[in-house]
């Protein structure tokens, strides 16, 4: 009964999404309806087995095409059960959209952006809340400290700005 209400949670749990994100997976979505439609008239194409069975193409499309596909549910599944969060408003704590500026290891500061993990790009310091990092800034308020575990070793952030 256990595993049963925690899909059921699961299943209605709430993916929270900026406003941006949002819109990123309605493309995304839409990219993926069309490459997913290509696939099906390509695999339609090649899919005329020879003498020793299926095309090895019609195969590889096959392949790419339930990849696709699962992609497809996992965000037509986000965005049916989204929730747009509103990153207008200063935060008292840390959540998703929320901007946060820390000092790490008392010296240099950096600012990161906290979002689902559907819009992280760290390239861009748009982290994600389930990130070991997100994870830990998750709940916390200015001058909370933290200590994140790091390939470098543990790194200590300290919450200097919310906004």
């Amino acid at each position: 009964m256990g595993d049963f209400l925690s899909l059921k949670f699961k299943m209605n749990a709430k993916t929270l999404l900026t406003k941006e994100g949002f819109q990123k997976l309605t493309l995304q979505l839409d990219d993926l309806k069309q490459k997913q439609s290509r696939l099906i008239e390509q695999i339609e194409e090649v899919a005329q087995p020879d003498e020793s069975g299926e095309d090895v193409l019609a195969t590889q499309l096959k392949e790419e095409l339930e990849v696709v596909n699962d992609q497809l549910d996992e965000i037509s599944e986000a965005l049916e059960n989204s929730k747009i969060i509103s990153n207008d408003s200063t935060c008292k704590t840390v959540q998703i959209g929320c901007k946060v500026k820390v000092k790490v290891n008392g010296k240099d500061t950096k600012e990161f952006y906290i979002v689902s993990h559907f819009e992280s790009d760290p390239n861009v310091s748009k982290i994600s809340d389930k990130s070991p990092l997100g994870k830990a800034l998750i709940g916390k308020k200015i001058n909370d400290e933290i200590e994140v575990e790091a390939p470098a070793g543990k790194v200590t952030y300290k919450i200097v700005c919310l906004n």
